[in-house]
């Protein structure tokens, strides 16, 4: 009877939330892979052409080279970024007032970040008034204007990647601050004793000692940048060579209303994602254990 009432208050608990997983997550994402293989209105058995498309044609190879940079530009930035205003933050007198102006961007919508930014980076032909904030200071200076998020493939992308560190690098430092400011200043104090100059300390004793905290951060940008999306669709609609994966989709889905193309290349977002959380997951319980 006792064991009875304990499955009973089991299933009262767990219940609710199996429930709302699977109509929510379970069964949306096995209805988007069988969709995934139907064609454009989901009416046709298709296979493998969607996935076909998703991997040969040279807008979604585009997409796919600007994940890419995403990846490592934008992940590289945010963590580097974020770890250096961290220490630098520690050393000063107003800390709070540092991070509270560098953590700032955080509390703007993205989509509204991507707006203020595509005005600054706004062009107008030579000879005309310039109405870009770093084009006027520009030609205040003598040189030419440039079309910031015209010319591809790097200039633009990079101009779109610069907004994205700009945002998310206060997310990244408020973490790794609270994982610097674990570590036993002992620890850093006796490495210099001992004749340790800063850039020793800082590759032997703070890296190793905020290395899990690094890995966390790390693979969230990760995870976020796989599926990013607002900036690149307010500021250029990936127009000019900046499509990214989550905005073919996008497009795919709502603007084409190609349901399977749509959902393949959800599927194959879905996927990429996959192996970083599963990674994630095994870091952690080997910290665990």
């Amino acid at each position: 009877m006792k064991l009875k009432n304990q499955k009973l208050w089991v299933a009262l608990f767990v219940g609710p939330a199996l429930f709302f997983i699977t109509v929510f997550l379970l069964y949306p994402s096995i209805h988007t892979m069988i969709i995934s293989f139907l064609g454009k209105r989901s009416e046709t058995f298709v296979g493998m052409k969607n996935y076909i498309y998703s991997f040969t044609s040279r807008t979604m190879l585009t997409a796919f080279r600007n994940n890419l940079m995403w990846l490592v530009f934008f992940t590289a930035g945010t963590v580097g970024m974020g770890l250096l205003m961290a220490i630098l933050a520690d050393k000063i007198k107003y800390e709070k007032l540092a991070k509270t102006i560098i953590f700032m961007p955080m509390a703007v919508s993205f989509v509204g970040a991507s707006v203020v930014w595509k005005f600054v980076y706004t062009y107008k032909p030579i000879f005309t008034n310039q109405i870009g904030l770093l084009n006027q200071v520009i030609v205040l200076f003598g040189g030419s204007p440039k079309g910031w998020l015209m010319k591809g493939p790097w200039m633009n992308n990079f101009s779109l990647i610069f907004v994205g560190i700009w945002i998310w690098t206060g997310f990244c430092m408020v973490l790794l601050s609270a994982a610097y400011k674990g570590i036993p200043r002992e620890l850093m104090e006796a490495g210099r004793v001992d004749g340790a100059n800063e850039w020793q300390v800082f590759t032997k004793i703070i890296i190793p000692s905020m290395k899990s905290t690094i890995a966390v951060v790390t693979t969230t940008m990760i995870i976020n940048v796989l599926k990013i999306f607002d900036i690149v669709y307010v500021m250029t609609n990936g127009n000019y060579g900046t499509e990214v994966i989550a905005n073919r989709m996008y497009k795919e889905m709502f603007q084409y209303r190609n349901y399977g193309r749509a959902s393949a290349i959800a599927v194959i977002l879905f996927l990429l994602i996959i192996p970083v959380i599963v990674m994630n997951i095994k870091r952690m319980k080997g910290e665990d254990s």
